[in-house]
């Protein structure tokens, strides 16, 4: 039975006549759980491609490991786990490429997601220029606090207690910028003709009208990475698809994007049958 063409023409809105930002729907508590399921259902259908995607995030993962500790040594290394947050995004983009071809019904390809990651490279750096700036004044702003509250050799516990919670307070600030800039934004770039800044634009929007359960999807987001950290990177290999292919159900499922004309095409060889 020939598929239903989900590509159909349609007369593209000029500039002007766009909204701002993407309007967004309002979530409920359950959702990122939904979400991750449904993440997981595309993982099972596309086991061996999610794995050789996950596989080669782990080896990144090992790479810059070694480099870290050849260069620095563990402190470098927590810096690093550190910023994490701040290209995890940028990673997971072929992912959300992955279950797009899964939604559209076609047989994921890797070289498909490559090719679309290609096509969409100039909004890609725009986006990333912008974690980069959070991500080095996150850095500064972490150095000013070992200006302010230097530690000893041997600190008191008082002192490190003081230390570590300034530090976690401006680092979750950084984390809460970078995370609202890049909860939904590279998804609907991935899905629309939209120039980075709107879409930045809308995933901060929807953030801030979701509050509560944008918490509850961090939380989910920050305990997969531990979890991956804990198992020496292995676990990514599973987690990391899964969690990118719940960011585009999440996407899908909270930005109503229709006023902008589609961007992902689909593989030739999968066009669907008029």
């Amino acid at each position: 039975m020939p598929r239903t063409d989900l590509t159909h023409d349609r007369t593209e809105t000029s500039p002007e006549e766009l909204p701002f930002v993407a309007p967004c729907r309002r979530l409920k508590a359950g959702d990122p759980l939904k979400w991750v399921r449904m993440g997981w259902q595309d993982f099972k259908q596309a086991p061996g491609t999610s794995l050789w995607y996950g596989g080669f995030l782990v080896l990144i993962s090992y790479v810059l490991l070694y480099f870290t500790w050849k260069l620095g040594g563990y402190v470098l290394i927590l810096s690093i786990m550190s910023g994490f947050v701040f290209i995890a995004p940028v990673l997971a983009i072929g992912l959300y490429s992955i279950s797009c071809q899964l939604q559209r019904g076609l047989k994921p390809q890797i070289g498909y997601c490559l090719r679309e990651g290609r096509r969409h490279l100039g909004n890609e750096m725009v986006f990333a220029m912008i974690l980069l700036v959070i991500f080095l004044l996150w850095a500064r702003a972490a150095s000013m606090v070992h200006v302010f509250f230097p530690m000893e050799a041997h600190p008191h516990l008082g002192d490190l207690v003081v230390f570590l919670g300034i530090g976690s307070v401006v680092g979750s600030v950084f984390a809460a910028l970078a995370f609202s800039a890049s909860a939904f934004s590279l998804p609907m770039m991935l899905d629309r003709k939209v120039d980075t800044v709107t879409a930045v634009l809308t995933s901060v929007n929807a953030v801030l009208r979701n509050k509560g359960v944008m918490v509850i999807w961090a939380t989910i987001i920050v305990a997969s990475v531990l979890i991956g950290f804990a198992t020496a990177f292995l676990g990514l290999a599973v987690l990391m698809p899964v969690l990118g292919y719940a960011t585009w159900h999440g996407y899908r499922d909270t930005i109503q994007a229709d006023a902008w004309p589609e961007s992902a095409k689909l593989p030739e060889q999968e066009q669907p049958t008029p």
